[in-house]
């Protein structure tokens, strides 16, 4: 890709980042707003959950107060922070243009916009409102819209690292070989 089709390709993944990011907060909110909050430690919610795939996913109210199966509960500034270090090591990897190819952009934007998501509710409310559970896997822990974000730009930024970055976007050396670069 070059560079004038990068300048073109920035914003469409600014706006795709934002656009995900009021997502996210919209859902948290309407969650929010529809169930009742839980008891105290993040229990689900007293409402009953309610369907919103039936028999795969269904709609219900948890406060996280860790990470992925509560998993360093209680540490809200270590998440913060965790999760700022790696927002922004994402974005200097966006912004110093190493990744290119759209579907490298589009693994960043979401982990970006993903991880700022949940800093926003663990700065403003202590822990991440989530509500997406698995019906068919009662143990997998409940999430949200920026949980599937960062999930899926891990997975295509895998995808990405794996099938394309070499053929697109690495830098290539000037010298190959085992040869003296210097001529000697």
């Amino acid at each position: 890709m070059n560079q004038r089709d990068q300048i073109k390709t920035w914003p469409l993944f600014c706006v795709l980042g934002v656009v995900v990011l009021l997502a996210d907060q919209w859902v948290k909110w309407w969650t929010v707003q529809t169930f009742s909050a839980p008891a105290a430690g993040g229990a689900v919610t007293a409402d009953a959950p309610r369907p919103l795939i039936d028999g795969v996913v269904e709609l219900t109210r948890v406060h996280n107060y860790g990470a992925a199966w509560s998993s360093f509960s209680g540490s809200r500034w270590l998440l913060v922070g965790v999760t700022c270090a790696i927002v922004a090591a994402v974005a200097a990897v966006l912004l110093r243009r190493d990744v290119r190819h759209p579907l490298g952009l589009a693994a960043g934007t979401l982990i970006i916009a993903g991880g700022i998501g949940n800093i926003v509710d663990r700065v403003r409310l202590g822990y991440v409102v989530d509500m997406f559970h698995f019906q068919f896997w009662p143990s997998y822990p409940v999430f949200n819209v920026a949980d599937i974000c960062i999930v899926t730009g891990a997975v295509l930024g895998v995808i990405y690292y794996l099938w394309i970055y070499e053929r697109f976007d690495q830098k290539r050396s000037e010298h190959h070989g085992d040869g003296d670069p210097a001529g000697q």
